[in-house]
Formats: structure tokens, sequence, C-alpha cells
């Protein structure tokens, strides 16, 4: 996966060059000694702040490089890894320019909020090092449209047996098809809910709306068709239920494999929608905090 590889990337070559950027910052910051106290407003406070500030800058930059696939400015593999060290770096070389000095103004807030913004992008890190992996083997290789091509097909199959069954079968099975319910809101989505319902025949009612049952992860009709398969007067009966039997519990199987592909690729989208808030807002919080600075020199 790009962003395993991006660790190791050239030999850990941004690796060496964090902790070569880290030293010399560390250097810088321990030249401030005798009268002059460790401070964001000495020249050594300034340089660090700087160095910070164009790494924040530059490292926004990612996203920007990583739709530019044709650009000739280093692979994004590359990027990655820099990315990652030196957004580690920038929290060791912010805290050296505020000489760990916190308070309740923007530029504390600007501090927390790049903290807030590495952070997410540990967890990010995790994400995509683990659920690219999760959803190719819960795919198995192939794509999404390719699994809701097979829903389709197994949907037909299942209404064409269930023509054949007792009319409260067809029913609960074309019932079931017709409310399976895939993806919803943010929510359903990254829990991996599941609203499913369908038309129950063992609720015996005169309203149709209310005999529908929950049908989470299709086991209740499963369940409905197989208690039918011992009760079947004909042996062909018997055969078609357990026929029917086969092909929901491979739609089954399809349905879970889907729910999973959307969930796994909804968690990626949520890191993004928190991940690039926190970076611009990090970045507005930056430009007032140079600005302010300089108003009070």
């Amino acid at each position: 996966m790009i962003h395993q590889g991006a660790l190791r990337y050239a030999g850990f070559r941004y690796l060496w060059i964090t902790v070569a950027l880290i030293a010399l910052s560390a250097a810088l910051f321990v030249t401030q000694g005798g009268m002059i106290f460790a401070r964001g407003d000495t020249w050594q406070g300034y340089t660090l702040g700087s160095i910070a500030a164009l790494l924040i800058v530059w490292l926004a930059l990612l996203g920007i490089r990583k739709r530019r696939y044709q650009s000739g400015m280093g692979s994004v593999q590359g990027w990655t890894s820099a990315h990652i060290y030196l957004g580690m770096a920038v929290v060791v070389i912010a805290t050296l320019h505020c000489a760990a000095q916190f308070h309740g103004n923007i530029h504390t807030y600007a501090y927390l909020l790049m903290c807030g913004v590495v952070v997410s992008g540990i967890v990010g890190l995790l994400f995509y090092a683990n659920v690219p992996r999760q959803q190719s083997a819960n795919r198995s290789g192939i794509p999404r449209s390719e699994l809701f091509g097979e829903l389709f097909e197994l949907d037909a199959q299942a209404r064409d047996l269930a023509n054949a069954c007792e009319p409260d079968i067809a029913s609960a099975v074309k019932s079931s098809i017709e409310r399976t319910v895939v993806g919803g809101g943010a929510l359903v989505q990254l829990m991996g809910i599941d609203h499913s319902l369908f038309e129950n025949p063992a609720v015996i009612t005169g309203d149709r709306t209310s005999s529908l049952s929950s049908n989470v992860d299709q086991r209740a009709v499963i369940a409905c068709v197989a208690n039918r398969v011992p009760r079947a007067y004909k042996e062909s009966e018997a055969a078609g239920l357990r026929s029917l039997v086969v092909v929901l519990s491979r739609r089954q199987t399809i349905l879970r494999r889907i729910r999973r592909d959307i969930q796994l690729q909804g968690w990626l989208r949520a890191w993004l929608y928190v991940h690039v808030p926190l970076t611009m807002a990090t970045i507005a919080a930056l430009i007032v905090h140079i600005l302010s600075s300089f108003m009070y020199l």
C-alpha cells in the first residue's frame, strides 16, 4: 500500500531529514540564554516560528499535489512520506517557537488547531494503511459495481424461484427484495446499520403494512423460507424451497460485502471531513497569529 511504502520511502529519507531539522531547531532554541529567556518574540523564536509556518503551508499543498498525477514535482509517494514525517516535526518546532508557553489567546488556539491536524493525520495514516486492504479483501479484488451486478442477478433468480412457491412465501421473498436497504445517512453508513424489512407471513393481519417485520442481514426471510422446507407436501416443492434458500443465502453474502465496502469508504470520507476543515482552520488561525504578532511588535 502507498502509505506503508511511504514510511520507508527512499531508505527513510524524510525520517532522517526530520530528525536533522528537529536537531537544528533544538540547537537554535538553546542559544537563548543569559538575560534573554526563551520565548516566541526573540530572533530565535521568530526563526523557529517561520520554519513552522512554512511547513504548515507546504504540508497543506499535499492535497493539491495528490490530484496532479502528471506533475513533475516528485512522486506522490515521496510527498506523502515527507508529509507524514515533517507533519510530526512541525509540532516539535512550533513548541520550541513558543517555548511551551500557552495562554487563552489566538496564538494558543492556532497551536491547538495545528495539533488537532497532526493527530487527525496520524489517524488518517492508520486508516489508509488498513482500510484499503480491508476493502480489497472484502470485495475479493472486484469492484463494487460487479457486486451490485451479481446482486441484481440474484434478485431475479430469487423472484423466479419464489413464483413457484406458495403465495405467502412468494410475497415474503419479493417484499424482502423490494425493501432491502443499502446505504443511507452518514451514521447508517458508518455504523453499518441495516433497516431492511419484509412481509412476514407469520404475522396474521388484514393490514398489509402492519405485517412488515425487521429483516436485518436478511436472516428473517431466510429463516422463513428454510422453516417451510420440512412442511412441503411434495419433493419438488421442497427442492424449490431449498434452491431458494441457497440463492437468498448467497444474496445475503453479497449484501454483507456491499454494506461493509460502503462502511469502510464512509470512514475514509469521514476522516477527510475532519482533517481538511481542521487544516483550513489552522491556516486561518496561523494568518491571524502572524498578523497580530507583527501588530504588537
